[in-house]
């Protein structure tokens, strides 16, 4: 067994993952994953796929892929015979003269029977299509015909008003039938200020890391949710700031919080089972099946206007 393949397994070991585990994650064959620990490279197809695969078995088990690529670059073989499959070229058959002309011919026939059969479902469609006008026109006299206006009667809404009248007169005790104003005495309420929401930016993008500005500056709540095996790390300020958050989840999955005052940097490796929300709001990873970086940022807030007092300006910095 070679030192990478030594390195590899023990850190599959120390996260409780089997090499079928591996294999979901990477989508990487088992016997290659195999191969790869013991070291023996030429089962393994060409020299690219034997970086490429070291680098993915890396990141699922939670190691930092670059510098494992860096220090055991001289155990890796740099050329490693690549199995070329030459194509199998077909003798192409002799066609005779008679199959060609029967081919032409079955082709015009079939040409004419389409165009034939457009024309009669035109015919079939114009032929029993109903008339817009008289459908519209009947459905217009079946409306008029049942709609009625509503009766009403004046001296019954009369004789209403009068009675309504006199009862508010002796209630007021004025015996007037005046119906007298009650002053609204609900105090007014001042509407609280909304709460400031939380909004993000794209900045920029380098490589497979992102750089949002998180506004407004202050704290905040990450909440990481995963639907499957994938590994997460969360660290203070930046790439080398202090850990947050580091956990492997399993095939269940689960949900994590984690709460910031600033700067934060989030690495995730498989983006299409992570989903990442700062304060409710849905950070976009790419959801493919690869590893993601994202680094926060407070924005810069504007500065408050100037104020001017009694003939004197007071600016605030």
């Amino acid at each position: 067994m070679s030192d990478l393949g030594d390195l590899l397994r023990k850190a599959r070991e120390q996260r409780k993952l089997t090499l079928d585990d591996i294999q979901e994650l990477t989508k990487i064959r088992k016997r290659y994953l195999e191969a790869i620990e013991e070291g023996t490279y030429s089962v393994l197809p060409g020299s690219f796929y034997v970086r490429a695969f070291v680098k993915n078995y890396a990141e699922a088990v939670g190691l930092d892929s670059e510098e494992v690529l860096r220090l055991y670059n001289n155990e890796i073989p740099a050329n490693v015979s690549e199995q070329v499959v030459e194509p199998v070229q077909r003798p192409r058959r002799s066609q005779s003269h008679s199959t060609d002309r029967w081919s032409r011919w079955g082709f015009r026939t079939l040409m004419w029977s389409f165009l034939l059969l457009i024309v009669v479902l035109v015919y079939i469609y114009a032929i029993k299509q109903p008339s817009t006008d008289n459908a519209d026109s009947a459905d217009q006299t079946k409306m008029t015909d049942q709609v009625k206006p509503p009766e009403t009667n004046p001296d019954k809404d009369t004789v209403k008003n009068n009675d309504e009248a006199s009862q508010n007169g002796s209630l007021n005790g004025n015996g007037s039938g005046e119906v007298t104003p009650t002053p609204d005495t609900t105090p007014e309420q001042t509407p609280e200020p909304p709460a400031p929401t939380t909004t993000l930016t794209l900045d920029r993008s380098s490589g497979s890391t992102d750089y949002y500005k998180v506004s407004p500056a202050g704290a905040h709540k990450i909440e990481i949710k995963s639907n499957g095996p994938a590994w997460v790390g969360v660290r203070d300020k930046n790439s080398s700031g202090k850990y947050l958050l580091q956990k492997m989840f399993d095939k269940s999955g689960g949900s994590e919080v984690v709460d910031i005052t600033g700067p934060a940097y989030i690495n995730i490796g498989r983006a299409d089972l992570v989903e990442v929300t700062v304060d409710g709001v849905a950070l976009e990873d790419g959801n493919k099946a690869t590893r993601h970086r994202m680094q926060l940022d407070p924005a810069e807030e504007a500065a408050p206007p100037a104020t001017t007092t009694e003939g004197a300006q007071t600016t605030t910095p």
